[in-house]
């Protein structure tokens, strides 16, 4: 892991094609040690989510090359390692998973469900409302609480329409994401049980993510 930071800072200071061409070997070195990584958390995963069982690395993490075509940001490449792990697919599934990030200065780990399209959202939020003491239970539970904190992201101004205008529960249902993280300092991952905590992490995130995917997957024709 200190090799894969001392890569990635030196790519935020020389994000540019013709370093990244010099340190291309580095750069394959530490996405296959990152592509073992994430097989491992995977494998710990799955003790206590099954569907996540089989799941292949490869398909968790996402490309350092970035899309630059709508961007004012020209610089070509991310200077971060991601994975994505869900039961239901790796990183383009929209199933709530199991988010990794290493980025100096900016790690953490993540899950939920993030930029759910319109017609899903709006299920969600149904769910959530008529199942509110089921939700509120799992993120106001002690270890979630103290793990993730509250809930992430963008909200809407004003309760989205088809609930009470004066819903004790608005807070929750102006979000336009379910997510919630945890920050990680860059000596997190200097432990030798760095990755067993991370695993700890996202057990106590999994009764979140069953929340949300019986809905997706009711979404989906597939409970």
């Amino acid at each position: 892991m200190k090799d894969l930071f001392k890569f990635l800072k030196e790519l935020q200071a020389n994000n540019n094609r013709d370093w990244f061409k010099a340190n291309k070997p580095r750069y394959d070195a530490l996405h296959k040690d990152f592509t073992g990584i994430v097989r491992q958390l995977i494998d710990k995963i799955a003790t206590f989510d099954p569907e996540v069982a089989g799941l292949d690395a490869g398909s968790c993490i996402y490309r350092i090359y970035r899309d630059i075509r709508f961007s004012h940001d020209k610089t070509p490449y991310k200077t971060h390692f991601g994975a994505y792990m869900t039961g239901y697919g790796g990183r383009t599934s929209p199933y709530g998973g199991y988010y990794l990030h290493v980025e100096p200065g900016n790690s953490l780990v993540s899950g939920g469900v993030w930029c759910p399209t319109p017609a899903m959202l709006k299920q969600l939020r149904h769910d959530i409302h008529d199942n509110i003491d089921e939700f509120i239970a799992i993120i106001e539970h002690k270890k979630f609480k103290k793990v993730y904190g509250e809930l992430e992201g963008e909200v809407l101004k004003r309760i989205p329409d088809g609930f009470p205008k004066d819903s004790p529960y608005e807070d929750i249902l102006k979000h336009k994401n379910f997510v919630v993280s945890a920050a990680k300092p860059e000596e997190f991952f200097y432990s030798e049980n760095w990755m067993d905590e991370v695993a700890e992490d996202f057990r106590v995130l999994y009764p979140f993510n069953k929340f949300l995917n019986y809905t997706i997957g009711e979404f989906f024709g597939k409970v």
